[in-house]
């Protein structure tokens, strides 16, 4: 997650891609929900305030996703940028794909076995990373083939009514049951 985080936001800045940005910024994202998983599960309370507490972070990191996918879209959207094609960030976002719907369906199934919250919203962070890559490797694609500049912010704008609605239900405690 790491690599794909740094890699990701480092050829995001090289070719102004909000797509890429904000998968960049999804995977930095995750990263710092799966600290706090890893906080959770270290803080030795299995159902109580370290568990509630552990699921609002990571909701609330969905919700820091949406701002930020929304501005540096709305940005580029509004000239402020303009997005560049990239194949390493195509290949990036082709490796996403393939990957993160497995890690997110190992993550569920381990939150089933341990009956965590937190770990349930971590699936869906990596659940919506995969959605992510998938949508923003369609804007890059289009831009790349057709130079349909404005394709690669739109197609990261189109993720927004999803991760809006997982982080509140996340908040919640609740997991999304895709």
């Amino acid at each position: 997650m790491s690599v794909e985080a740094a890699v990701s936001l480092f050829v995001a800045w090289r070719a102004c891609s909000p797509a890429l940005l904000a998968f960049g910024g999804d995977s930095a994202i995750e990263l710092f929900s799966a600290v706090v998983v890893l906080w959770r599960f270290r803080a030795g309370a299995a159902h109580g305030d370290a568990e509630r507490r552990a699921a609002r972070v990571a909701g609330a990191l969905l919700f820091a996703l949406a701002a930020y996918v929304a501005v540096t879209s709305g940005t580029s959207l509004l000239g402020y940028s303009e997005p560049r094609p990239t194949l390493l960030g195509i290949a990036i976002l082709v490796a996403a794909a393939v990957v993160m719907p497995w890690l997110a369906k190992e993550k569920r199934r381990l939150s089933g076995a341990t009956g965590s919250a937190s770990l349930k919203a971590d699936a869906t962070q990596s659940l919506l990373c995969a959605y992510l890559s998938v949508i923003a490797l369609a804007g890059l694609a289009i831009n790349a083939i057709w130079h349909v500049k404005w394709a690669d912010p739109a197609a990261a704008l189109a993720v927004l009514p999803l991760i809006v609605w997982e982080g509140r239900e996340a908040m919640r405690g609740k997991s999304c049951g895709c």
